[in-house]
């Protein structure tokens, strides 16, 4: 299993699990938000951080996408460094459907 640039394949088991729930969430939005900011990030996330990004996945996606939007505050305890890492992480679409193939 790989992401759009990460391969699995050099990854640890908890790497390589949590790069497939990045790619395979319930929302294609949620998809490229986390599954970009894993192919980026995912290797050089701490123990600790591994933590809590994958308790940051366990929230439902569609309370996700609003925070991440801005559309709903995000509660105090997802007010953290790496929430707001990904949150702010901006995907790059254009790049998403040139790998898929998708022209516009």
């Amino acid at each position: 299993m790989t992401g759009l640039t990460l391969s699995s394949a050099d990854l640890d088991p908890r790497r390589r699990r949590i790069l497939f729930r990045c790619w395979h969430r319930g929302l294609r939005e949620m998809d490229l938000v986390f599954g970009q900011f894993a192919d980026n990030e995912l290797p050089g996330l701490s123990e600790a951080d591994l933590d809590e990004f994958e308790r940051i996945m366990d929230e439902e996606d569609n309370d996700l996408v609003r925070w991440i939007l801005g559309t709903l505050p995000v509660p105090e305890y997802l007010q953290t460094p790496l929430f707001k890492r990904v949150a702010a992480y901006k995907p790059d679409f254009e790049e998403v459907a040139e790998r898929l193939g998708i022209t516009r």
